[in-house]
């Protein structure tokens, strides 16, 4: 059911006919880096290169007598490159083309993994410049808290989603080394410098020790590190969704005027998009339960974890990509409402200036404790009856003889919460935007 969701570059990187030509370029790298050291005929390595190929219906069918994949595509390619095919394969163990050519699949789904962040974080910062004035209602605990913007809500993504780029930049750099120390690892067929050579021709670099394997923590940080960005998805989904129940309805994703939220109540505008991203992040982050796992090998190795990379890699790499695209059009397309979080923030009376009542009460004498409690007393009062806490406290005269009229009034002042959004901006983005014509700043 995943694979129906696949975008074809993507898709493309885990087909068979794919997996099975990376194994070929692995092959004929090792072939002709051989050949230029005097290890393989030149001739040999001049026929491999231009005669290897395979048809992946031959390799299923010798695979299924024979059921090993390695032996079955070595077969079936020698049959297309003819007596010179004894030199192909030379000096190796099937591992050193499976996970060298892993380890190049792996970096072609980086790139687009990459680029989707890039997008998203695209995304985010352009609509965070939008909406950075846009006065909204912090919460915590989901309880109104203090005044932030829309736009701050959105930076805080956006500086979150930079970070996992430089994270899965990391990932996708340590993943970026091949193998052909043999058996057990100790290149008792080749050197360490053929092994140098054959990786800098498929542009990696070597593993410095390996076993029979690539060791599994560099595939386990990598599946790790798409967990924590799955995770941010989920957040921002998470948060979307919050915004748009009905009791909040302060965002919400895109719904086409043709779009239908329910078969039984034709009002219904459910938030699909945000509830797909939660759920398939979830996937993502059990599938890196798996690669932990997979560290664990038999001695020089076994082959536990090579069945659970055949699903884990495809699937949460193309997942990965499938919910950035999602995310990203999710944040280009949402609608926002800037009147209902105005409503929302003013739909207490002003209890959300309490902190800053409090502070004014201290700095005209009064004790921390016996500020809090004065405070608190209008503020318990005002959520219990409904009554518009700002009134309560002008009609405080204990209150009022400590702090002048003025400066209460100045407490209740949305602007002077907000009085550091642009330099909070400046750090997270470090300049202003390029405006470009037709677009909101």
């Amino acid at each position: 059911m995943i694979h129906r969701y696949t975008r074809t570059d993507m898709g493309r990187i885990w087909s068979e006919e794919n997996r099975f030509r990376t194994w070929l370029a692995v092959e004929v790298a090792a072939t002709e880096t051989l050949a230029e050291a005097g290890w393989v005929p030149k001739s040999a390595a001049r026929a491999i290169r231009e005669r290897a190929n395979f048809k992946l219906e031959r390799i299923q069918e010798i695979e299924a007598e024979v059921r090993h994949d390695v032996i079955a595509f070595t077969t079936a390619v020698s049959e297309f490159v003819g007596p010179d095919s004894r030199w192909f394969h030379y000096g190796l163990t099937s591992n050193d083309v499976v996970d060298t050519a892993q380890a190049l699949l792996i970096a072609q789904a980086s790139k687009i993994i990459d680029a989707g962040i890039v997008g998203l974080s695209e995304a985010l910062e352009r609509r965070a410049w939008e909406f950075k004035d846009t006065p909204q209602i912090g919460r915590t605990h989901g309880v109104h808290a203090e005044p932030i913007t829309f736009g701050l809500k959105l930076a805080n993504w956006y500086a979150e989603t930079q970070r996992n780029l430089a994270r899965f930049r990391h990932a996708a750099e340590d993943m970026r080394v091949g193998k052909l120390s043999g058996a057990v690892g100790t290149l008792a067929h080749l050197t360490p410098e053929l092994e140098e050579k054959i990786c800098k021709r498929l542009g990696l670099e070597p593993a410095a020790i390996s076993s029979q394997v690539i060791q599994r923590d560099r595939h386990a940080f990598y599946l790790a590190t798409l967990a924590v960005v799955a995770s941010s998805l989920d957040k921002i989904a998470t948060e979307i969704r919050h915004l748009q129940r009905t009791e909040v309805r302060e965002a919400e994703e895109f719904f086409s005027e043709k779009q239908k939220g329910s078969s039984a109540m034709p009002h219904k505008r459910n938030p699909i998009t945000c509830e797909q991203i939660s759920g398939l992040a979830r996937v993502i982050r059990s599938n890196a339960q798996a690669g932990f796992e997979n560290v664990a090998l038999w001695h020089e190795r076994d082959i536990s974890h090579s069945s659970v990379e055949r699903v884990i890699f495809p699937d949460s790499t193309i997942l990965m990509d499938y919910l950035l695209a999602k995310t990203t059009n999710l944040i280009e397309t949402m609608f926002v409402y800037p009147d209902r979080m105005r409503a929302n923030l003013e739909s207490t009376g002003g209890l959300v200036y309490s902190g800053q009542l409090l502070l004014d009460l201290v700095e005209s004498g009064v004790s921390r404790e016996d500020a809090y409690r004065m405070v608190q007393n209008h503020a318990m009062r005002s959520w219990k009856e409904g009554l518009n806490f700002k009134k309560e406290i002008l009609k405080d005269k204990a209150i009022t003889g400590r702090v002048p009229i003025k400066k209460i009034e100045e407490a209740f002042n949305l602007d002077r919460q907000l009085k550091n959004v642009d330099k909070i901006f400046a750090r997270v983005f470090g300049k202003k935007p390029k405006k470009k014509v037709g677009q909101k700043t």
